[in-house]
């Protein structure tokens, strides 16, 4: 129950500070990593022990594989002590008792000032909040005693490069400015000036003003042949066009088509060899048969002769495993009737018996000698009073005082 309640408080709290908080470990566990290997962990850590691997960016985020992750953590902590001077500190072995090693740990946080309010036990999972934070602590301490500083980052100059790709704009567009001038001055034959004071000969005979252009042929056609192909309409082919698939199928057909023409012969080749191979395979068949026929014929009576056989051994079988049977139950009637004539032999040879008949005997004997003397006082009294009944008889009687 106090595990649930602990477990719903911990969502509530995560509840409360957002979903981002789920994400906390694994920014941890990556600025962890990096700090470890400003630390040189590669060379100086990971060549320790061949057991140790290198550490990937979320190893300490989840617990998955305690006894493992534990050992690193406790590892790599004892590696961290001694980066920040501590070259005494003695590294953990895996059969360590974890108690004594997180103890250690914990008393190096508090020696340097470190507050660790958590208890031990979160250390145990070797994954986690409080490995996390154990680590880092470790790692900045190892950064401070190196003399390690971080820098601001300097962005790099890319003036030159912004110059270049201005420049690159500017040639662009003079390129394009100077094409369409020349665009511009080639058609300059064609355009009619509508502003221009219309003289008698265009009055008397309209047409003449374009039958006597001033264009070039040659020009004109250079100039045609230079815009024909930006004026082409390019129709973007649809999926679902039945044009195209008919397209498709029909060059699909015609592909087809010309590989048939090309397989055909070799595949002839190929079936007419297939069929000598199956013909000769058929002769050699034959062959072996006739050959073989005498020794096929021993072959099947030897089978049948084996059959016959078998069939006996097995009512021969069968017959004995019957008579095993009975002469086994035999056998236990016998033994259990042995045992009844020892038992029998026992208690007609032990003395025991014998022995407690005649200390019965003794004892009864004892008693009868007891009751005789009993008897015997009880007579004695018996007659005392008798006696002394007539005597008191005898003076009443007599008138004797």
């Amino acid at each position: 129950m106090e595990e649930n309640e602990e477990k719903e408080e911990e969502h509530e709290q995560d509840s409360q500070e957002g979903p981002g908080k789920l994400y906390e470990p694994c920014i941890k566990n990556e600025d962890l990593v990096d700090k470890l290997k400003l630390l040189d962990y590669e060379e100086g850590f990971l060549k320790m022990n061949t057991a140790f691997k290198p550490i990937h960016r979320y190893y300490f985020v989840q617990s998955k594989n305690v006894g493992e992750q534990f050992f690193m953590f406790t590892s790599l902590a004892a590696w961290l002590i001694r980066k920040c001077g501590n070259e005494s500190y003695e590294m953990p072995q895996e059969f360590d008792d974890p108690n004594a090693t997180i103890a250690g740990i914990m008393g190096y946080l508090r020696s340097k000032d470190v507050p660790v309010d958590f208890p031990a036990n979160k250390l145990k999972s070797g994954a986690g909040d409080a490995v996390l934070y154990v680590l880092d602590a470790l790692a900045d301490a190892a950064l401070i005693h190196i003399d390690f500083r971080w820098q601001k980052m300097i962005p790099p100059e890319r003036e030159d490069e912004d110059v270049a790709v201005d420049q690159e704009d500017e040639d662009e567009d003079e390129v394009s400015e100077a094409e369409e001038e020349d665009y511009i001055d080639e058609d300059e034959g064609v355009f009619v000036d509508l502003s221009a004071p219309l003289n008698n000969e265009n009055q008397e005979n309209p047409m003449q003003a374009v039958l006597h252009s001033n264009t070039d042929a040659t020009s004109w056609y250079e100039e045609v042949e230079r815009v024909t192909p930006l004026l082409k309409i390019t129709i973007r082919q649809d999926a679902k066009d039945w044009r195209m698939h008919l397209e498709q199928m029909g060059t699909l057909h015609k592909a087809m088509s010309e590989l048939v023409d090309e397989l055909n012969p070799k595949l002839e080749e190929i079936a007419d060899e297939v069929e000598k191979s199956l013909e000769r395979i058929e002769t050699r068949e034959r062959t072996l048969n006739q050959q073989l026929g005498v020794w096929m014929g021993r072959y099947k009576e030897s089978q049948d002769a084996r059959a016959e056989v078998r069939e006996r051994y097995k009512s021969a079988s069968g017959g004995v495993t019957e008579r095993t049977a009975t002469l086994q139950r035999i056998s236990e009637d016998i033994d259990q009737i042995k045992m009844q004539i020892e038992e029998q032999g026992a208690k007609t040879s032990d003395g025991a018996p014998m022995m407690k008949v005649k200390q019965a005997i003794l004892k009864i004997e004892e008693e009868i000698q007891r009751m005789n003397v009993q008897i015997g006082v009880l007579e004695q009294n018996l007659l005392q009073t008798q006696l002394k009944e007539r005597v008191s008889y005898a003076a009443e009687a007599y008138g004797v005082a």
